[in-house]
């Protein structure tokens, strides 16, 4: 895979997907968006990962959102000239309207989480930030809205008038402040930031990867679902969960006072 805006790394089970153009705060164009989109395709289809780690590169931006200066110049240009502009059918970053990938994904936030670069955020799983990070949905100040799901997600994901009164105004919100709106799993500071998500990415690991998927996908799908429904539901990975050979794995390992093997197959 040939790629220019991001790096894309394996190691141990683990996917390192890191945004590199530090010269822009980590934003992203309509070709990185795409590349990102390609990353994400192989990071689900490879079945020896089991969770990723998303972050940008340097320590000042996770990412700054949608590369306006590069959207700018590109509509000076006459339309039969233009490159493309817009976001890959899995969204911005190549994620944000992924909603069939089960996989566990840490955001790694060391800096300047704006815009799409918040909703690249929150389409992860677990935030790990640095205390001196600010995150936020600014697009009304540049007449644009957080389309790329900010303005669905964030609603969701903390208090509804704390949500609305960050959207409406775009002000920044602090690291702190978000952890005590529930946005982030974790605030360290950035020298500790490496190990806290090498601490979270272990503990995942640790548990059986179907499983892990299963409560992913049961819980993410369940919550579009009355609770009855969901409570009734049938889910993929959780079939497959039930037809593997972890679901022995796990209660013998127990029995045995030893860890346990994982392998994450099942039958078919």
């Amino acid at each position: 895979m040939d790629l220019k805006y991001c790096r894309y790394e394996k190691k141990d089970r683990v996917a390192y997907v890191t945004i590199t153009r530090p010269e822009v705060f980590n934003a992203l164009h309509a070709p990185a968006n795409i590349e990102l989109a390609e990353v994400w395709d192989d990071f689900a289809a490879d079945d020896g990962l089991w969770v990723a780690v998303v972050t940008g590169e340097g320590d000042r931006s996770f990412c700054a959102g949608n590369d306006l200066k590069y959207t700018a110049e590109v509509s000076r240009l006459p339309k039969e000239q233009r490159p493309p502009t817009g976001f890959p059918p899995s969204g911005f970053g190549g994620l944000t309207s992924r909603y069939d990938l089960f996989k566990p994904i840490v955001a790694r936030v060391n800096g300047y989480a704006l815009g799409g670069g918040l909703e690249l955020a929150m389409a992860c799983d677990i935030i790990v930030i640095a205390d001196h990070a600010e995150i936020g949905l600014p697009e009304p100040c540049r007449g644009l809205i957080a389309g790329a799901m900010g303005v669905h997600r964030l609603p969701r994901q903390a208090p509804l008038k704390a949500a609305m009164g960050y959207m409406l105004t775009g002000r920044h919100i602090s690291a702190h402040r978000a952890y005590e709106l529930g946005l982030v799993s974790e605030v360290v500071p950035l020298q500790d930031l490496d190990t806290t998500v090498d601490g979270w990415v272990r503990d995942i690991l640790r548990c059986a990867p179907l499983s892990v998927r299963a409560t992913k996908e049961a819980a993410m799908v369940g919550l579009n679902m009355p609770l009855e429904e969901a409570g009734v539901g049938r889910y993929e990975w959780e079939q497959r969960r039930r037809r593997s050979d972890d679901q022995v794995e796990g209660p013998v390992a127990f029995s045995e006072k030893r860890e346990p093997r994982w392998t994450g197959t099942w039958r078919d």
